[in-house]
């Protein structure tokens, strides 16, 4: 059973009444984030009830030394920790001398919050009764600035219902906190100054061993009825801690207010000895806007990222609450403006996982953000990888790897691998293929070959130099081999020719060879420095043409299918549908032993390349494929549902694909997989807006046209969407009947429908 507690809203994630066990969920769910920081949901005043606390920095980070039973050499020295940073959103609140505490109070009623997708912010408005007997109205609304990214701003309101009282608020910024995932319970944090000056307090911590130096602040105005009140306050210091405490007393009836600034200054942006007089700054700049001129740049803010990456829905509210919902947070997870930075797979709403950039990144992100901001948001994230080269190639030396060869992490912060599981680590190496991939779809997709010849050729060198070494020619096959990998599925490890792995290493050396002959004709002069800083030759090239050429699939005769690995017939091939309910999901009820040895498949395996590759095959091989395959897919990852709808889709088969694009977009709403309190799926949300964009919608890149090929589920009477390809903006609108097309640009361009040319003027809309 799926939770179902979120009220169905196009704009909004609402909850209504107040229910402990569903407190770390709604954490998660109603977290905020500006690209630069976010946090997960937590009260501002104190909860005794069970709480999963967390604040975090973007870019922040620790090396949490690596806990194995049984060391192997290769593995990495630590998993890098996404770090809960020190937390500045604190406020005690105490009437007539009893703290405020939703887990203690005797009567609870009106509970309800929300998240606004549309305008950014995050609500809560309660009606509690205090063990002591006084009744109070509570309204809180927080966000965290677009405008001013280093600031977060909080307006807590209490309104005593039954008497008149004396409220407390005692804003605070502690940096004595823990994270929730930890290897040895090691202290991430060294507090090195609090203090307080005037309204303003500061404290200065860095983490151990990285030594990213940081300054949490805070400063505080108390209302009463909406007036700004000198309400005096006391301070109080301590080794990790300072607060500012405001006493006042308030009529029945009557509100009184605090509006609380914090945030964080961080040695990424500043040299360590200004981040107290940056912090200054920016609060400065907050206190002289006030919370709600600070909230209306907020709105028009969000107002701008919905202009263009907004998809609507008509006739279903749930699939468009959850499509918002994704958008929401990929926005709120990365914004693109700063390429040191990558998209983590929680990104601001929890701890697993640690690491900030994956392969989902350049397989599922990418086309999202290409599509809906600037492309130089993109190339933004292909740089990242360029500026990483360096330590993928460290990174293959490792584990025996030579001349250059480049193997791309499979979890990382700075371009090391920080991933401590063998299977993982070590064979999970298909990763590799979705860095050159990425190359290859920014190019498709934008036009803008630049990168190539400046940084990608690069890359692409090293990756198709691992790809060579890392095959095995058997003589038995008079193939090349690869040996010992685990596929995109994994619920199979250290398996022989996993049909995707080979397929990728076969691509990425042919595309590398490719453009390497690219740059030379046309790039001269970058393809003399390349080739004097690679030292690639011609025989070199030679070999790799060779593997490329001579390399192994698995196929069966008997299905017409090619095999996700060699072995894959010897498994007892019993359907999802044959398979017990109680046992799902599989990975919380079975033993990885028993979970290896079936034929259950956690995410796209042969079908991702398939999704890659799509013109590599005919619509018939697709289908064959996706009808041996689906039915042993199991769904647990995250990134499956997407993949499977865009296919199914292509397909016709709509109502298949209807099921799993729900399943995709509403996988955190709905908590499919039981997990949501630790956080947030941040990139396969990516996934979500290409089950409608390239599934329903159809959209390709055809002859370096842009193409589509839209349907419309049944459940819905129409739906929209607006995609930036190369500079021009078109606005695509699907009903029951009829498909529009709007260019948005300033010249003519011509797409393709079905195949067949359609030429868009600037402001007209063609309707067929």
């Amino acid at each position: 059973m799926n939770q179902d507690y979120i009220k169905a809203d196009a704009w909004s994630i609402i909850e209504e009444g107040f229910d402990k066990e569903q407190v770390k969920s709604s954490e998660s769910l109603f977290s905020i984030g500006n690209g630069a920081m976010g946090q997960r949901a937590n009260f501002e005043e104190r909860y005794s009830g069970d709480t999963f606390q967390g604040s975090y920095i973007a870019g922040v980070y620790y090396p949490d030394k690596t806990r194995v039973g049984w060391w192997k050499n290769g593995y990495p020295e630590y998993f890098a920790k996404v770090l809960n940073a020190p937390n500045w959103i604190g406020i005690d609140v105490v009437v007539n001398g009893t703290a405020l505490d939703l887990n203690s109070c005797t009567e609870i009623s009106n509970f309800r919050r929300e998240l606004n997708m549309k305008e950014g912010w995050y609500s809560r408005n309660f009606r509690a009764t205090l063990p002591n007997g006084i009744a109070v109205q509570v309204a809180v609304t927080r966000f965290l600035s677009l405008e001013i990214d280093e600031i977060g701003a909080i307006a807590f309101e209490v309104t005593p219902l039954n008497d008149d009282v004396e409220v407390v608020f005692e804003p605070y910024l502690d940096s004595g906190i823990k994270n929730h995932d930890t290897n040895w319970d090691d202290q991430f944090w060294n507090t090195t100054k609090v203090t307080s000056i005037g309204a303003q307090a500061f404290i200065a911590a860095h983490t151990m061993k990285t030594n990213f130096d940081t300054c949490t602040f805070m400063e505080s105005k108390v209302y009463y009825n909406g007036r700004h009140t000198d309400t005096p306050f006391e301070k109080t210091t301590k080794d990790t801690y300072v607060s500012h405490r405001y006493t006042q007393k308030v009529s029945q009836g009557d509100t009184v207010a605090l509006h609380k600034f914090g945030g964080y200054t961080v040695s990424r942006n500043y040299g360590t000895g200004d981040l107290i007089e940056a912090a200054q700054e920016a609060l400065q700049k907050a206190t002289e806007l006030g919370f709600e001129s600070l909230l209306e740049l907020q709105r028009n803010a969000w107002a701008t990222i919905w202009e263009m990456s907004d998809i609507t829905i008509s006739g279903d509210v749930k699939a468009q609450q959850g499509i918002r919902f994704n958008i929401f947070q990929l926005n709120q997870t990365y914004l693109g403006t700063d390429s040191r930075l990558n998209i983590g797979p929680k990104g601001f709403t929890g701890e697993k996982y640690g690491g900030s950039t994956y392969w989902d990144t350049e397989a599922y992100c990418i086309p999202f953000y290409m599509a809906t901001k600037d492309q130089k948001v993109a190339r933004n994230l292909l740089q990242y990888r360029y500026n990483h080269l360096q330590k993928a190639i460290e990174n293959a030396e490792k584990l025996g790897f030579s001349n250059g060869a480049a193997l791309y992490p499979m979890v990382t912060m700075n371009g090391e691998e920080c991933h401590n599981e063998w299977e993982i680590t070590f064979e999970e190496i298909h990763r590799n293929g979705a860095i050159a991939f990425a190359i290859y779809n920014y190019y498709r997709f934008t036009g803008d070959y630049s990168y190539i010849p400046e940084m990608g050729l690069e890359v692409l060198i090293g990756i198709a130099r691992f790809w060579q070494q890392r095959a095995t020619f058997s003589k038995d096959k008079d193939q090349y081999v690869i040996l010992g990998v685990t596929g995109p599925n994994e619920y199979e490890n250290n398996v022989n020719n996993n049909w995707y792995t080979n397929y990728t290493a076969k691509w990425c050396i042919s595309y590398a060879l490719e453009q390497l002959q690219k740059v030379k004709e046309e790039y001269a002069q970058d393809h003399a420095r390349i080739v004097t800083k690679t030292g690639i030759t011609d025989s070199e090239t030679a070999l790799m043409k060779k593997v490329a050429d001579n390399m192994y699939f698995p196929r069966s005769k008997e299905h017409d299918v090619f095999l996700q690995q060699d072995g894959f017939l010897d498994k007892e091939l019993i359907t999802v549908a044959d398979l017990d309910k109680t046992q799902r999901p599989i990975n919380q009820k079975w033993s990885w032993d028993r979970i290896l040895r079936s034929p259950y498949i956690k995410q796209a395996d042969v079908l991702q390349g398939f999704y890659f590759f799509e013109d590599h095959f005919t619509v018939e091989d697709l289908e064959k494929h996706f009808d041996f395959y689906e039915p042993f897919t199991v769904h647990e990852s995250s990134l499956s549902p997407c993949v499977h709808s865009i296919q199914a889709a292509k397909l016709d088969r709509m109502d298949q694909a209807y099921e799993f694009y729900l399943r995709t977009s509403r996988l955190d709403l709905d908590d499919y997989n039981k997990e949501v309190e630790e956080g947030l799926h941040i990139t396969s949300m990516a996934g979500t807006w290409m089950s409608i964009v390239e599934g329903f919608g159809g959209m390709r890149i055809v002859d370096d046209m842009l193409s589509f090929a839209p349907k419309i589920p049944e459940q819905w009477e129409s739906y929209s969407f607006k995609v930036n390809f190369r500079d021009q903006i078109v606005k695509v609108m699907v009903e029951n009947q009829e498909a529009s097309f709007t260019l948005e640009g300033t010249r003519p361009l011509t797409i393709l429908l079905h195949g067949k040319p359609l030429h868009l003027n600037p402001e007209e809309v063609s309707t067929l």
